[in-house]
C-alpha cells in the first residue's frame, strides 16, 4: 500500500461505525452520540441526524425508501425526511443488548450482530433478517462484529471481537450457515478485529480496535497488505466512490486518555485511501 490516508472529516466521533457508499455519498454512525452522517466528498456537503437512542448500522432500502437501522431498542426503519419508525424488537430489554454490526447479501438479506451494550456478557447472537422474518443464526458472543460476504456469495464471515477471531462459514443459496471455522485471529496484544469488508477479489479488509489501521486477509486467511492510520481505534471500512476504489474508514475516541487524544488529535475522524482493487457494491435490503 502505497497511498497515504487522508481525513476526510475531522468529526471527532466518540463511537463512528457502520459506514456504507450510498446515493454517491458515504453514510455512518456514531453510536455513542446518537448520530447519523452523511458526507459527500463530490460536493463536500455534510449532514447529520438526531436518532432517538445509540444507533449502530444503516442498511439502504430500496426505490429511495431510507434505511433499515440498528437502535438499542431493535430494527427501524429510518428516513432523512420522515425520521424514525419501529420495525420489530429482537431480543428482550433485560439482556442489556444492542445491535452493532450489520451486512447486506447481494440477495437482499440482513446480516447483523447484537452485543452485550456493557461488553462484559456473551449475550450476543448474529441474526438474518429476511422476507419471513428474523432467524438466529449464532449466539454466545459478547461484542458481534465484520458480518460480510465473499463475491461469489459462498463464504460467510463473522467476527467475534473479544475473542480476536474472525471466523469463516459456508453460506448457503437459501441463507442458512454452517461450516463453521476459524478464518483469522489477531494476534497483537492491544488490537482486537473490529468491522471487515471483503473487496471484490474476495479478500477480507478487517478494522482493528487498538491497532492503528486495518489488515487486509487473503481468501485463505493470509495477511496480504496493512492500512496505518493515525487513530488508535479503527472501527470498520468500506469502499466508495464512483469506481469504488477509496476505502474509507471509521474510528472512535471512545476509550482513550486526554493523553492519547492529544497525541492523535484525528482520531474519531473519518479517513480516506484510494486502493487498487475495487470493493462489492453496497446491496439493498429486499423484505419482499
Amino acid at each position: 500500500m502505497t497511498a497515504e490516508p487522508t481525513c476526510v472529516w475531522d468529526l471527532k466521533a466518540t463511537l463512528g461505525e457502520g459506514p456504507i457508499w450510498h446515493g454517491a455519498s458515504l453514510w455512518f454512525v456514531d453510536i455513542k452520540q446518537r448520530k447519523i452522517h452523511n458526507y459527500n466528498p463530490t460536493s463536500g456537503d455534510r449532514f447529520s441526524f438526531d436518532a432517538p437512542d445509540q444507533v449502530t448500522f444503516l442498511a439502504p432500502l430500496p426505490d429511495a425508501g431510507g434505511f433499515v437501522v440498528g437502535l438499542k431498542s431493535g430494527l427501524h426503519r429510518f428516513h432523512p425526511d420522515t425520521g424514525f419508525q419501529s420495525l420489530v424488537e429482537v431480543e428482550d430489554p433485560t439482556l442489556d443488548n444492542r445491535p452493532n454490526d450489520a451486512t447486506v447479501d447481494a440477495h437482499g438479506r440482513l446480516w447483523f450482530g447484537t452485543m452485550h451494550d456493557g461488553e462484559e456478557n456473551k449475550s450476543g447472537a448474529l441474526y438474518r433478517m429476511d422476507a419471513e422474518g428474523v432467524a438466529r443464526m449464532d449466539q454466545d458472543i459478547c461484542i458481534t462484529n465484520g458480518p460480510c460476504v465473499s463475491p461469489d456469495g459462498k463464504t460467510f464471515y463473522h467476527t467475534d471481537t473479544l475473542e480476536k477471531t474472525v471466523f469463516a462459514f459456508d453460506l448457503a443459496a437459501d441463507g442458512t450457515l454452517s461450516n463453521k471455522r476459524v478464518f483469522a485471529q489477531i494476534t497483537e496484544d492491544d488490537a482486537y478485529p473490529d468491522g471487515s469488508v471483503v473487496d471484490a477479489e474476495g479478500h477480507v479488509w478487517t478494522a482493528l480496535w487498538g491497532g492503528f489501521g486495518a489488515i487486509r486477509f487473503s481468501p485463505a486467511g493470509e495477511v496480504v497488505d496493512r492500512v496505518k492510520l493515525p487513530a488508535p481505534n479503527v472501527t470498520k471500512a468500506c469502499f466508495g466512490g464512483p469506481d469504488l476504489k477509496t476505502l474509507y474508514f471509521t474510528t472512535a475516541r471512545k476509550g482513550l486518555s486526554d493523553e492519547t487524544l492529544a497525541q492523535y488529535p484525528l482520531a474519531g475522524g473519518i479517513f480516506a485511501i484510494q486502493v487498487d482493487v475495487a470493493g462489492q457494491p453496497q446491496h439493498e435490503v429486499r423484505l419482499g
